[in-house]
């Protein structure tokens, strides 16, 4: 299921209805609204994303997001392996849960007379209340108990075996994620020409008669370049997307209204899969990200510099923060276009592996320069072309081609005085830059001044004063 939103308490259709009508772009093949137990809640999902449903054991009406229906205990949550939040009925009131990563999203809130009511997205809250909240991953909830954690992202015994054991074992974890995922012989794929896109489009392809790829960035952008190269060697039907700084412009506000962010790192890599998803809605229902892989690999630069002793728990922390950043992004640029986005790296069976693996096999440490995800490279090392295989890391926008043509329009359109009066937020955030400033006058106009905005992420790295 696509989406979902609901009112604990009866006689609520038409305010229920009126929040479900501001996420039914997340998918309609079959929708439902139902109202019993004091419960009344609107739920849609389509057909990619209702194929392989494992029973609730419930007696009454259940509803959820996800694949598969997880069961509605903490040992069955902590067992499942596939991204869900999902709303269940029973006679004790409503039962929410959300996945240990967050991959699905879900929040919640309670309206002035103190109602319980939540949603897969803040602007369907916002129709009912401003009291705005991220549900926690990894946790579920009754009335009766509150919220309970099921499970916690944690360190990991470190395998004793040596890399090519490892690579062997994680290629096979990886490929069984993505048959997991295949909904149809014919699958979509966003391919930057990175390394991880590409190790995902790499393992899907022969499981599937027909793969579409899909890249889009400026004209002369690398990934525009790596992903022809990848493509061609996957033999997939490709399609490019060639965009200019008035495309950009011109998509922001949606995207921005998807996103529901105006965080500037999390903006700037949003806009180009944004583009992208509406171009992958033109071919399939369903599509790969390759999105967790610099999370559980140690992909980023910065790691280079750490002690390999502290790479572990600086890894479980980036990975506990992609619920409302990279996560959010995935989510929010493909079911804005009603597309299931599918992110094998994010399978718990995965997941768990990969936080078993020696930090000297992630980031490999030949003589002066180390070689980020080295695991992951030496997994897919026959499925990948020397120039993809060893592509050097290179962000969204980087890749993409978008950060100098959105931050030089902010610079131009915004002066000084604008950006030092309205900089400071009503929740004592202050803007980091006049991109960002940029970002929020438009996330201002979606949703209003919002003097509560702890349920949205902000990029690690990013200076917030």
């Amino acid at each position: 299921m696509a989406g979902i939103a609901g009112i604990a308490q009866g006689g609520r259709q038409k305010e229920v209805n009126r929040m479900f009508q501001k996420i039914n772009h997340r998918g309609s093949t079959q929708e439902k609204l139902i109202e019993k137990g004091g419960i009344t809640m609107e739920a849609a999902w389509t057909e990619a994303q209702s194929l392989r449903p494992i029973p609730v054991q419930l007696k009454e009406n259940a509803v959820w997001d996800g694949t598969s229906t997880p069961h509605p205990y903490p040992a069955s949550l902590r067992e499942h392996k596939e991204p869900f939040a999902v709303a269940a009925m029973s006679s004790k009131g409503i039962f929410l849960a959300r996945d240990l990563l967050g991959v699905k999203p879900l929040y919640y809130g309670n309206t002035e007379n103190g109602v319980f009511c939540f949603a897969s997205e803040v602007k369907a809250l916002l129709e009912v209340t401003e009291d705005i909240n991220e549900f926690p991953p990894g946790s579920w909830y009754t009335p009766e108990e509150g919220f309970k954690s099921f499970a916690r992202l944690e360190k990991r015994k470190i395998l004793k075996k040596d890399t090519k054991e490892i690579a062997s074992e994680l290629r096979l974890k990886l490929e069984d994620a993505i048959c997991r995922r295949i909904t149809s012989d014919v699958m979509g794929s966003w391919l930057s020409g990175g390394l991880d896109s590409s190790a995902i489009a790499a393992l899907a392809r022969p499981h599937v008669s027909t793969l579409h790829t899909f890249v889009s960035g400026v004209e002369g952008a690398p990934d525009i370049e790596y992903a022809q190269k990848m493509a061609q060697h996957l033999d997939t039907v490709h399609h490019e997307l060639i965009v200019d700084t008035e495309d950009l412009l011109k998509a922001l506000p949606e995207a921005i209204y998807h996103l529901e962010s105006f965080d500037a790192l999390l903006v700037r890599s949003s806009i180009t899969n944004f583009l992208t998803a509406r171009m992958v809605s033109e071919y399939v229902d369903a599509v790969f990200s390759g999105e967790g892989g610099d999370e559980l690999f140690a992909g980023y630069d910065y790691i280079k510099t750490l002690p390999s002793d502290k790479i572990p728990d600086e890894l479980v922390d980036i990975i506990g923060r992609l619920h409302n950043t990279a996560m959010q992004r995935v989510d929010r640029s493909a079911n804005a276009h009603a597309v299931v986005p599918f992110v094998p790296f994010a399978d718990m069976d995965v997941v768990r592996y990969a936080l078993e693996i020696p930090p000297e096999q992630k980031l490999f440490r030949d003589g002066n320069q180390p070689i980020e995800k080295w695991i992951l490279r030496k997994a897919v090392e026959d499925d990948l072309p020397d120039s993809v295989l060893w592509r050097t890391k290179a962000k969204f926008w980087q890749g993409a081609g978008v950060k100098e043509k959105l931050a030089d329009h902010a610079e131009q359109t915004i002066s000084d005085t604008e950006f030092i009066n309205e900089r400071k937020l009503p929740n004592d955030w202050k803007l980091n830059s006049k991109e960002e400033l940029l970002y929020y006058r438009i996330f201002k106009e979606h949703f209003g001044q919002l003097e509560n905005l702890e349920w949205m992420g902000r990029t690690k790295g990013a200076p917030v004063y």
